[in-house]
């Protein structure tokens, strides 16, 4: 863990427009919050100095009742350390309202520690040519539009957030918490970002690596209350030995139309869908460096270390072993070199 100790606090500028989006700005600013509020505790001074900032000074207007008051203006002199742009539902619309948000980018990148923009944000910083030749992500459902419109951008639909030097991108409305939880822990340490998460009843962090669609909102969606109990109970029981025959008899259907109900309810085949829920399961426990994969392996369900790796490497294109490398400390996307001679 990093030292703790009394410093000047990071500025961190949240950037508005009107038709932001509500939960994007709070949940980040709740993190730094708690932050300094965990930091004053220990008797150290507050790590965080926030504010609001817009193209002027004054009350913005979320995509809710809500209202933020913007105390500060975008400029290229009085620059914070960080800086986050949040995301709107329609970002067309927004681009066009707040471009002097785009130019302030083009101006700012290369002098600014860390610019984040979180959800469709990744807009602002795709037009602005930041993101040209990186990888980058956001939103499912505007990762295409992205792509087309941004075709030397890398867009990467699958991360919770991505880093790219000192840009860093995110994907939807609470996906903005697990990104100021990495700074958190990059600037102070594992134990504040867990005390912060634990504070704010959060996970300390989904890996940037891991998957937007995940098996347990999956499971969510699915209609048949008796196949949801099926995917929930799958998801509870990884670690055992799952065959598509028992699970048909625990919902009471023959082996043959369980599989054809579990497909067309669900998306993918029951064995697919056991695959991701174990594949989501071992990226979580690699964040524990802890942990030895051989044992990663069992605890998610896996023949063995070797059957782990070969799904790894069919669903990332690495080994877990490269994935923990890349992720259990700050759980940030990051290019690593060497991958392609990366050993088991």
């Amino acid at each position: 863990m990093k030292a703790l100790r009394s410093r000047t606090p990071r500025t961190v500028d949240i950037i508005v427009y009107p038709g932001f989006k509500a939960l994007e700005a709070i949940g980040p600013m709740s993190v730094f919050e708690y932050a300094n509020l965990h930091l004053q505790r220990r008797g150290q001074s507050s790590g965080y100095d926030v504010q609001v900032a817009s193209t002027s000074i004054g009350p913005v207007q979320s995509d809710t009742m809500m209202s933020l008051y913007a105390s500060k203006a975008v400029n290229t002199i009085a620059l914070p350390d960080d800086a986050i742009i949040v995301g709107a539902r329609n970002i067309q619309a927004a681009l066009e309202s707040a471009w002097p948000i785009v130019d302030w980018v083009v101006a700012v990148c290369p002098r600014i520690s860390r610019l984040a923009a979180l959800c469709s944000g990744a807009f602002f910083l795709a037009s602005a040519g930041v993101l040209e030749g990186k990888r980058a992500t956001t939103h499912w459902s505007v990762a295409r539009l992205l792509q087309e419109q941004f075709p030397s951008i890398s867009v990467d639909v699958d991360a919770i957030f991505v880093r790219a030097e000192n840009l860093w991108t995110s994907a939807g409305v609470t996906a903005g918490i697990d990104l100021a939880l990495a700074f958190v822990e990059e600037d102070f340490g594992r134990e504040l970002a867990l005390d912060v998460a634990t504070e704010m009843v959060v996970y300390l962090k989904r890996p940037g690596g891991q998957s937007q669609f995940s098996t347990h909102l999956m499971s969510q969606k699915t209609a048949r209350p008796n196949i949801r109990d099926i995917q929930n109970w799958i998801l509870e029981n990884l670690h055992q030995r799952l065959s598509v025959a028992t699970l048909a008899q625990k919902a009471m259907m023959s082996v043959r139309n369980f599989a054809r109900v579990f497909h067309q309810e669900v998306g993918v085949s029951t064995l697919e869908f056991i695959e991701m829920g174990r594949f989501e399961l071992a990226r979580q426990l690699l964040a524990d460096v802890s942990l030895p994969i051989k044992k990663i392996a069992s605890r998610s369900g896996f023949t063995d270390d070797d059957h782990m790796r070969r799904v790894f490497q069919k669903r990332l294109g690495i080994t877990p072993k490269l994935y923990r490398e890349r992720f259990a400390t700050t759980g940030v996307y990051e290019e690593c070199p060497g991958a392609a001679e990366e050993a088991k």
